[in-house]
């Protein structure tokens, strides 16, 4: 299969996976980061996180989470469609009132939020394998932020229905170093 026709599937398998879960279960996964993760976090350092479209893995529970702990939440913010992928503080992870439409339609730190490098970054994902590999939207956006800032922590947020067997990489394609799953975490890789 081509990424594009790969990435078709998996957004339909996602979708299925997601409208077959009960709503209460919805609510409880991705509540807090397991243990070992935990683990590999810096006390001080920066966690990037990013506002979940309707069938991706949540993310709000992790930035109220870090929040709490004293990390600084950072959400990916975009200038314009064509402008790279930058990282700005998120002041309000249980409100949400210092986010704006940004220009894919997804909510977004305003472009007066301090920008901020995140040293843990959690991402989401199309699909995964048990190596790490991911398979993203398609943009690119993380993968060259990660090209660029090589030595974040890279971890991917996913249903355990995203984990494929094979996924076809490209020299550009940046890996995971963790995936975080409803019911287990791969990696280090």
């Amino acid at each position: 299969m081509t990424k594009a026709e790969l990435r078709k599937a998996l957004r339909a398998a996602r979708r299925e996976h997601v409208a077959a879960l009960p709503e209460q279960v919805r609510a409880l996964v991705f509540h807090r980061p397991p243990a070992p993760l935990l683990e590999r976090v810096p006390e001080d350092a920066a966690i990037g996180l990013y506002v979940a479209h309707p069938h991706e893995a949540p993310a709000a529970s992790y930035a109220r989470f870090f929040a709490e702990r004293g990390h600084a939440v950072a959400l990916p913010r975009f200038a314009t469609r064509e402008a790279p992928m930058e990282f700005a503080l998120h002041t309000d992870p249980f409100g949400e009132s210092d986010l704006v439409e940004g220009p894919f339609a997804i909510r977004q730190p305003a472009a007066d939020a301090e920008a901020i490098e995140p040293q843990v970054l959690f991402m989401p994902l199309l699909g995964f394998t048990d190596r790490g590999d991911r398979l993203g939207q398609g943009g690119g956006h993380y993968d060259r932020w990660l090209a660029a800032h090589p030595d974040t922590l890279r971890i991917g947020l996913a249903w355990d229905s995203q984990l494929v067997g094979e996924l076809p990489v490209e020299p550009h394609d940046m890996p995971l170093d963790l995936v975080v799953t409803p019911t287990r975490l791969y990696g280090p890789f």
